[in-house]
């Protein structure tokens, strides 16, 4: 039974919202304590992450190229976080082998610790298997897979002192076949299984890992991969037929279930890979 806090509040709170008080002050703080490391959080999935985890008071750790956008990324988690928590900022080209330890070694000097690791960094490139080079291939894997396995490599040890897990962002590309995305489609499927087989090899040291699969969120990733404004704005119109709930996903949508997953509430949740797609999986549109 939740008592309340003293005599004037005993008189103006019933117990139901003495309840609903306690509950709203465990939910605000139920990452005060945990260092939270987040790649790509200069802009989309990323920054909003960076800022949830510090609204529940998290300490995080913020990786990105873009000096700019992560200062004020920074910015916005200290307003946010109760304790005015400043993030640790660290400039890192995730293909730099160097940038990556580099990342991993900040994070421990600084909070001799890790809890949670945000795997969120990718990009977007378009091409067929006409049309992909072997560069551009290798870009995109080297991106969005092969930098997640180097610093997770790194992280395992700390994630397993503390009990701590994974958090892999993939795409509902690495769980359907799509055209002209073929290197990109690859890199996510390979994240899932990734994401699959680090679970079953971490669980029993008490590390659980998870990936979300977002559909088309309202990011600006795809201009980043080479549409111009109104093929932007087609593609979203195209999601009334291709999303089940006829609609792109909001960027918050996904950062929900991220902190989801990354909480107690999913103490029994390991090697999943959930579609936060608006029903984008479950459809066969053209």
């Amino acid at each position: 039974m939740v008592k309340p806090v003293g005599p004037s509040t005993a008189s103006t709170r019933s117990y139901s919202e003495e309840l609903f008080f306690f509950v709203i002050c465990i939910y605000l703080t139920m990452f005060c304590g945990k260092v939270v490391l987040i790649t790509g959080a200069s802009s989309g999935i990323g920054a909003d992450t960076a800022t949830e985890f510090s609204k529940l008071g998290a300490n995080v750790v913020i990786t990105g190229r873009n000096k700019d956008n992560l200062d004020k990324i920074s910015k916005a988690c200290v307003e946010i976080s109760p304790n005015k928590l400043k993030p640790l900022i660290l400039i890192a080209d995730m293909n730099n082998e160097n940038d990556v330890e580099k990342i991993i070694k900040a994070t421990i000097a600084t909070f001799e610790k890790l809890d949670i690791l945000v795997n969120n960094a990718g990009i977007l490139e378009t091409g067929s298997i006409e049309t992909t080079s072997l560069d551009q291939y290798d870009r995109v894997m080297n991106t969005n897979i092969r930098s997640s396995y180097h610093l997770t490599l790194l992280a395992i040890p700390y994630l397993i002192k503390t009990k701590g897990n994974i958090v892999n962002v993939s795409s509902v590309t690495g769980l359907r076949a799509f055209p002209n995305v073929l290197s990109y489609c690859m890199s996510k499927a390979a994240m899932d299984q990734f994401t699959r087989c680090v679970a079953l090899e971490v669980a029993l040291k008490g590390v659980r890992v998870n990936a979300v699969n977002p559909g088309v969120i309202r990011t600006g990733i795809h201009l980043k991969g080479g549409m111009d404004d109104k093929q932007y704005e087609e593609f979203l119109k195209k999601c009334a037929e291709t999303h089940a709930l006829g609609r792109p996903g909001e960027v918050k949508e996904v950062t929900s279930v991220i902190i989801f997953l990354a909480s107690d509430a999913a103490s029994n949740i390991t090697g999943a890979t959930l579609p936060v797609d608006g029903g984008r999986h479950a459809m066969c549109p053209r």
